[in-house]
């Protein structure tokens, strides 16, 4: 494990908190672990994080490297192996996939175009995709892709299991005949009345991108977000079913020709199925800076942020709970005060990026996952958000 020294205050500070839902998933705390005050909180503790990456590689991790930033403190740190094979030390400055982190880039561009006037957030998405939108999601608004309250059910998919699916990792998705099966189906419920988090609200939106840009998703977040915050290791990789440049290798648990479970190599695996929604390929340091950046208002200017922090007032469709995700980003009580981010995965790969309000303390972190689809949270993941902000609190 490799881990730099941090930075600290000499106070911690005290912030103001209010309830809300979840939004990184429900990460338990470990036994023993203790609750922050919600008033006053620690700073960066190095040992409780370098805990939280240790003994790397397991079974379910084979790498993880995280970075905890902001005024509250600094640290970095990676563990695990850059491959199986050889056992050579992760990378800690390697490119991974980020997953639904996507979304947040997405629902950013969004947000600049509809600041720009180019983008209406209450006007209908078939207003703009009439050939693509069938009447009966006439009603559906921008604002409601980007929240998750649009009631468009997820499109089919030939895989179901994760065996089905990497026999098939090389297939190239079209993003328009994934929102024709998806709205050839009935709706969920009525626009605007329930929330349910689904990756097809963010392949309508980048295709409102390429319609009233007249340009490609991938040049519109590149010339808006990644080239202006200099993140040179961010990309998105369209067809391209490889991660370009260093990285950790990628393992998923599955079955394997010889009938037995074991884990496989998925650093090669085609994401279009994601596309805006989840084809994301970055570093921990890019993320790290892009975090920084959207809470500090350098993103999305003006009153849109608020866009990015607000809840619509609904139910989850699922459990029934308040709705969890605003535009983007999501949120849930840890330690005492409100922390707001995403995770995301691909096979083989766990990633997140989260921060306080007031960037005081932010997280971002790459797990190589061997369960990246099963239930429940990867433990380690799970115990860098607790070693970062304490557990959940109500």
């Amino acid at each position: 494990m490799k881990s730099t020294t941090r930075t600290l205050l000499a106070a911690a500070l005290v912030l103001g908190v209010a309830a809300g839902p979840a939004v990184l998933p429900a990460a338990a705390a470990p036994a023993g672990a203790s609750v922050a005050s919600p008033a006053l909180h620690a700073p960066v503790s190095d040992s409780a994080l370098e805990a939280a990456i240790a003994g790397l590689p397991t079974g379910r991790t084979t790498a993880a490297l995280a970075r905890v930033g902001g005024t509250e403190g600094t640290w970095r740190g990676s563990a695990g192996v850059h491959d199986l094979e050889t056992g050579a030390p992760a990378d800690p400055d390697a490119r991974f996939r980020a997953g639904s982190v996507t979304k947040v880039f997405t629902a950013a561009v969004v947000l600049q175009l509809a600041a720009e006037r180019r983008l209406d957030l209450d006007r209908s998405a078939r207003s703009y995709l009439p050939e693509l939108i069938p009447a009966s999601y006439g009603r559906v608004t921008v604002r409601q892709l980007v929240n998750h309250t649009h009631g468009i059910p997820a499109p089919d998919f030939a895989g179901t299991t994760v065996e089905e699916w990497y026999a098939d990792r090389f297939r190239v998705y079209d993003p328009r005949e994934m929102v024709r099966s998806a709205t050839a189906k009935e709706r969920e419920f009525a626009p605007g009345t329930r929330q349910h988090y689904l990756n097809i609200g963010y392949t309508i939106a980048g295709l409102l991108i390429e319609r009233v840009t007249g340009d490609t998703f991938e040049h519109q977040v590149t010339a808006r977000v990644l080239r202006p915050l200099g993140l040179r290791d961010t990309y998105l990789p369209g067809a391209d079913p490889r991660i370009r440049g260093p990285h950790n290798h990628g393992y998923q648990a599955m079955v394997l020709e010889d009938g037995t479970t074991g884990l496989r190599d998925v650093s090669v695996w085609g994401t279009t199925d994601g596309w805006a929604a989840g084809d994301l390929i970055s570093t921990t340091a890019d993320l790290e800076r892009f975090t920084r950046a959207l809470f500090q208002g350098r993103v999305v200017r003006g009153p849109l942020l608020e866009e990015m922090f607000t809840l619509p007032e609904v139910t989850d469709v699922k459990t029934g709970a308040p709705a969890a995700y605003a535009a983007g980003l999501s949120m849930q009580k840890l330690g005492g005060r409100e922390v707001w981010g995403k995770t995301g995965g691909r096979w083989g790969y766990n990633a997140a990026i989260a921060s306080t309000r007031d960037g005081s303390r932010t997280l971002v972190y790459s797990v190589n996952s061997t369960d990246t689809k099963g239930q429940g949270m990867n433990e380690v993941a799970r115990n860098l958000v607790v070693a970062a902000y304490g557990a959940p609190t109500a």
